[in-house]
């Protein structure tokens, strides 16, 4: 949900052994329950529906879920465009409600300029508007009882300075911390006609789009380094790690209610940046001024880029998940082999 604006990373290693730490004292990871993996090809075929399904997230999860064999059906104000499943346009409202799992992945993107009040109202109505849709449809037919897999955010938290941040965290202050408030309040109205899922993703990393293709456009042109004063934190994901956890909440009938979908090990800016740097092999001296990005973007700035959230995934890991990749290196070298 963020691009090159997400940009939050880490200090030190020392910080991601303090993570790996409270993990260890706070969690003691269940085994994974008896019967097919998540991790492997579904026998039994399944019909998902996914909202979002053309972007940077959407696109990656519909191949993955065609590989499993699943009928899948992609809902777009386009749906002629569609390349990978069937498209559907909103309006199809019988096949959302014979579907055995929903997953809504649609939202404007919240990094995509600098928020006047017409894109705070977008960013904001997108959410809602598709939520809403997709729940009033699931209301209309009681008698199915599906999945329904609702991305959010670690914005959720709002900017939390070095606190470490679990889903039992309360929610904090600010522009995104009301956006995903109100956009899991819309997917909670489903609660009683579905097995419900809240996926509050951090800073999504792949190969082809997201986060990581925007950041690597200034360490290209020699001039990357941290942002302000690169203390602030940066929960992160791999994509691989996401579409493993919607596959997980697919298959695993006990996941239901939110988790964060993030790195055990967040990381401060900076080392982010240091890490880039030495995957791109390309220097990460050079600091991009807090006070010029506050002139450029404005709250967005001062909310998405100079603060940021230690979020760890606390339940997704007492309730089995494992993450395929777990720290920042082992990401960006997957990412860097593709």
């Amino acid at each position: 949900m963020r691009n090159l604006f997400f940009a939050r990373s880490s200090k030190s290693m020392s910080a991601a052994t303090e993570s790996i730490s409270y993990l260890s004292s706070k969690l003691t990871p269940r085994p994974a329950q008896a019967g097919r993996s998540f991790l492997h090809d579904n026998p039994a075929r399944m019909k998902i529906v996914v909202s979002g399904g053309t972007g940077f997230i959407g696109g990656a999860l519909v191949q993955r879920l065609l590989q499993r064999r699943d009928e899948v059906l992609v809902i777009s104000r386009r749906p002629e465009n569609v390349r990978a499943g069937r498209g559907i346009a909103w309006s199809a409202a019988d096949e959302v409600a014979n579907a055995d799992v929903v997953i809504n992945l649609a939202g404007e993107n919240v990094g995509g300029g600098r928020w006047t009040a017409s894109r705070k109202r977008r960013i904001l109505e997108s959410r809602l508007k598709s939520t809403k849709t997709l729940v009033e449809t699931m209301r209309r037919a009681p008698q199915r009882k599906p999945t329904f897999i609702s991305a959010s955010a670690v914005g959720f938290y709002g900017p939390r300075g070095d606190e470490i941040v679990d889903e039992s965290s309360p929610s904090g202050a600010g522009f995104l911390a009301d956006v995903t408030r109100q956009w899991e309040a819309a997917a909670h109205d489903a609660d009683d006609v579905t097995r419900l899922v809240v996926f509050r993703f951090g800073v999504v990393l792949g190969p082809d789009g997201g986060a990581l293709k925007q950041m690597m456009l200034p360490f290209r042109l020699g001039a990357g380094g941290p942002i302000g004063s690169g203390q602030q934190w940066m929960s992160w994901v791999d994509r691989n790690d996401v579409i493993r956890a919607i596959e997980w909440a697919i298959d695993r009938s006990e996941v239901r209610g939110a988790y964060n979908i993030t790195s055990p090990e967040p990381v401060r800016n900076r080392e982010f940046a240091r890490a880039l740097g030495r995957a791109m092999q390309r220097p990460a001296v050079m600091p991009t001024p807090g006070f010029a990005l506050r002139l450029l973007f404005g709250d967005m700035a001062e909310e998405m880029l100079l603060a940021g959230q230690r979020v760890v995934p606390s339940r997704a890991l007492r309730e089995g998940f494992t993450f395929q990749y777990p720290t920042l290196e082992s990401s960006l070298s997957a990412n860097f082999s593709k």
